[in-house]
């Protein structure tokens, strides 16, 4: 996590002023940094049950399909 939070810095450090003025390069500053505290985020044991119920599933299916 503090690599990727350097990384961060060092981006926001290298951008040059016309490019903090411009809504594009701010949109994107933004959704990098909302998909970075996303991505650390642990995933729900309820989803991951349901993720396993799901692969259960498909191989009974797959497995009744080959008889």
């Amino acid at each position: 996590m503090t690599t990727r939070k350097n990384e961060n810095d060092q981006q926001r450090l290298e951008m040059r002023a016309s490019d903090m003025l411009d809504p594009n390069s701010q949109i994107g500053v933004r959704l990098r940094s909302l998909y970075s505290a996303v991505q650390d985020e642990a995933i729900p044991d309820r989803f991951l049950d349901l993720l396993e119920k799901l692969d259960q599933a498909e191989l009974m299916a797959s497995a009744k399909a080959a008889k």
